[in-house]
């Protein structure tokens, strides 16, 4: 007598009803990063109209969020490993909302930085509070897919930016692009207000009655504590310089300065045992900004400059490369469940190696440029939907939030520095050709740091007993979590 195995419910039943919630609740944030990101790039022009800005300031609107995002994600990170991701969600968002209204409100220049500078740290500390209580109240086998769907919704709200832009500025002005991003806030806040803890944090922090302090290292004495203050300021005043024409003729000192302060900060933050992986991994985040946020950052220069495109045309192109993205983010989720974390990041990104010189060899036919901007932003931007799982995994539950959102917003000054380094490059060739090169190069370098795992490797030489995984291997799962063999195998 044959007794078959009860057929397994489709993956989506076994998600419980309040990790759902908890998805939604943290997916609508991600909605909101990328629409800001995408609205200030679109008002910019009338910004300047308003304000009289020249072309140097402008941009710095933009580049004011990366100054504060370090300090964002470790200090929301580090409230979300004290006191809970819930808390630390609501924080960021808050924080967000603040710099949102004061953007809608802004009467000059100063102001709006100022406002810009609120959004950077809101923004850092949504990251990796949302990413860490998403992924640490999802089954184990299925934190990939958390990972990848949660990213996803940055491409939404880049899309839906567009879209409100066309049918909100000519008629409104562009300060109610600002007052209608504080729409999803509200509902993102009503959401998370009777949402649950984390399970893995309730589990391995909340019950104790020691609540870890991420930042204990660095006040370890009254002399440390003063100099690690100093050095705060030195990098966020380098920051502030290299990102302002204050800065001017002084960018590569300024850089250095900030550079070092930061890397001071992640050794003393990953301590004796953990201080390698930290900078390996703030590397790695920066080559995978390096890769991805040139085309981010310049595609539309590039298709309304060298191609000549009308404004319509550039919208369109934009659209297939926002889908394209956020069908990647969804695929590397099923992708990064099957055969692993760092096998589905390296593999893709191999994949995307294929499309990166045909995006830009294309010039006349626009639906076969959309079909390519498509393919690539899925294989090459899309992977970054595995980006929190893949952080998430070399750090334990204890220090988790602050060590992600501390490496991943210090690698993201990659995103800085890549619009700065494709116009560049740009000077000696076509811009098309240098954000092929900067794109392609970056990617290599990024295969070869995951696919090779070198982050984790230089991390284990210091720390041999460290598991392999923290997000697999630790802590004990609830109920409905329960690990099956394949999961072990997986990142």
């Amino acid at each position: 007598m044959h007794h078959t195995a009860p057929a397994q419910p489709p993956w989506y039943r076994q998600v419980g009803r309040s990790q759902w919630k908890a998805f939604f609740a943290a997916w609508i944030g991600y909605l909101l990063d990328g629409f800001d990101f995408v609205l200030i790039t679109l008002v910019l022009t009338e910004i300047s109209d308003d304000f009289g800005l020249d072309t140097v300031q402008a941009a710095s609107l933009v580049s004011a969020a990366f100054i504060t995002r370090w300090l964002g994600g470790a200090l929301l990170g580090a409230l979300g490993d004290r006191f809970g991701r819930k808390l630390s969600m609501v924080v960021s968002i808050l924080l967000y909302s603040l710099g949102t209204f004061a953007c809608g409100f802004a009467w000059d220049y100063t102001s709006l930085f100022v406002a810009r500078l609120a959004i950077g740290m809101g923004m850092a500390g949504e990251y990796s509070a949302s990413a860490t209580y998403v992924m640490e109240s999802w089954p184990v086998r299925m934190r990939n897919r958390a990972s990848g769907f949660l990213i996803s919704g940055y491409s939404v709200g880049t899309v839906l930016a567009a879209e409100v832009y066309k049918w909100v500025v000519p008629t409104l002005g562009w300060r109610w692009m600002f007052y209608v991003g504080l729409i999803p806030i509200v509902i993102a806040l009503w959401m998370r207000r009777a949402l649950p803890e984390a399970a893995d944090w309730k589990a391995e922090v909340g019950e104790r009655e020691e609540r870890p302090n991420p930042f204990r290292p660095l006040f370890a004495t009254r002399a440390r504590g003063t100099a690690n203050v100093v050095l705060a300021v030195a990098a966020t005043v380098s920051l502030f310089a290299v990102f302002t024409p204050l800065g001017e003729g002084l960018v590569p000192v300024l850089s250095v300065i900030a550079g070092l302060a930061l890397v001071a900060f992640a050794v003393q933050l990953g301590g004796r045992r953990g201080w390698l992986l930290y900078v390996s991994m703030i590397v790695t985040i920066f080559f995978a900004f390096l890769y991805s946020w040139p085309i981010q950052a310049l595609l539309p220069t590039y298709l309304k400059s060298d191609l000549g495109y009308s404004p319509d045309q550039v919208t369109n192109a934009l659209y297939y490369a926002g889908f394209g993205t956020m069908v990647g983010c969804w695929l590397a989720g099923f992708v990064g469940d099957w055969i692993g974390t760092k096998k589905a990041y390296a593999f893709t990104l191999v994949a995307s190696l294929v499309f990166v010189f045909p995006v830009f060899a294309v010039e006349g036919n626009l639906l076969l440029l959309g079909v390519l901007l498509f393919f690539l932003q899925a294989t090459s931007f899309g992977i970054s939907g595995l980006l929190p799982r893949y952080i998430g995994g070399h750090f334990p539950t204890r220090s988790r939030a602050a060590a992600l959102g501390f490496t991943y917003n210090v690698g993201a000054l990659g995103g800085a520095v890549a619009p700065v380094l494709g116009a560049k490059l740009a000077s000696g060739m076509d811009l098309g050709q240098s954000l092929a090169l900067l794109t392609f190069a970056g990617t290599m370098i990024v295969v070869l740091l995951v696919g090779f795992d070198v982050p984790g490797r230089l991390g284990r030489l210091l720390d041999p007993e460290g598991p392999a995984d923290h997000l697999v291997d630790e802590g004990p799962a609830p109920r409905d979590q329960a690990r099956p063999p394949s999961a072990r195998a997986g990142a």
